[in-house]
């Protein structure tokens, strides 16, 4: 089976410049935002021109596009008890399946947001809700998407149980359009024990597909800068932080990793970036490296 593994790229010069970066780094699969991460997104479309760019891209690096996430705007507060704000996340959100079902991407992962003074159950089943609208309002194949998160006060998705109220508002003839992913930082923040042993890490997935039904649709695989249960959402290389690299040699080699986007979300060495520059990033090829190293995947 190939081994989808991959990073979200620099995206200075579009997309399509994301595409040939990764490609550069002998990744067969990527994440790239469809709009600016920092606004809602509401009313952005995708032009052809730039679909059909990033495809010509895709296809020249080897990668398919089913093969790629997008990753939706981090302002999208989903679980908002405010209305404003909850409307407005729940428009962004449809608009960023709509442009994630454009470019023939496999889904968009998304934050679910915080509760704020809310009741946490209500902000799980709204979250649902909203997943809802977004593939009613919006044919194909692709998916929304949930991230689980590091556990910071009211923010949601930190543990199995919220992910499956959030998933059981979606009817069941919707329920193929939508899943969830797990991120390593936010697993290990978040007080999940994957760093302990093989068998921690793996009674770790075992429970999250248990009680949701379904294996995760994608891995975010970072370090963590911050201890054990800290709660706090700060990546680092894989190796460079508290979580170290046996886990990931660990995760890499479950089955559950295996045919789906298995994604780095950490820091980058280069600082400024050319529009036309198509080289990788220094850390990307390092830690892609070792991922293919973990994996036996074939260098490019």
């Amino acid at each position: 089976m190939r081994r989808l593994l991959g990073s979200h790229p620099n995206d200075t010069g579009g997309i399509a410049m994301a595409a040939r970066r990764a490609a550069s780094a002998g990744m067969t699969t990527l994440q790239i935002f469809t709009a600016p991460p920092t606004y809602y997104g509401d009313k952005a479309g995708m032009k052809p021109d730039k679909a059909a760019k990033f495809h010509a891209a895709l296809a020249e690096g080897g990668i398919r596009p089913g093969d790629v996430l997008v990753h939706a705007a981090y302002v999208l507060n989903t679980a908002s008890p405010e209305e404003e704000k909850a409307l407005r996340a729940r428009a962004g959100l449809t608009k960023e399946l709509e442009r994630t079902q454009a470019i023939g991407a496999l889904g968009c992962c998304f934050h679910p947001g915080s509760a704020g003074h809310g009741d946490p159950e209500r902000a799980a089943v709204q979250v649902g809700e909203t997943i809802r609208h977004a593939v009613e309002q919006v044919p194909g194949t692709a998916r929304v998407l949930i991230e689980n998160t590091a556990g910071a006060g009211k923010t949601m998705g930190r543990a199995p149980e919220e992910i499956a109220l959030m998933l059981a508002q979606v009817p069941p003839a919707l329920r193929v359009r939508t899943g969830y992913g797990l991120d390593t930082c936010h697993l290990f923040a978040a007080g999940h024990d994957i760093a302990s042993s093989a068998a921690a890490l793996a009674a770790v997935l075992d429970r999250f597909e248990q009680v949701i039904g379904e294996p995760p649709a994608f891995f975010h695989l970072n370090d963590s800068q911050h201890p054990f249960g800290s709660n706090k959402d700060r990546h680092a290389l894989l190796g460079h932080g508290e979580i170290g690299t046996a886990p990931f040699e660990w995760l890499l080699a479950d089955p559950r990793s295996h045919g789906v986007p298995c994604i780095l979300e950490t820091p980058h060495d280069y600082g400024e970036v050319g529009e036309d520059d198509a080289g990788a990033d220094p850390a990307d090829e390092r830690m892609m490296h070792l991922l293919r190293a973990w994996t036996g995947a074939d260098a490019p």
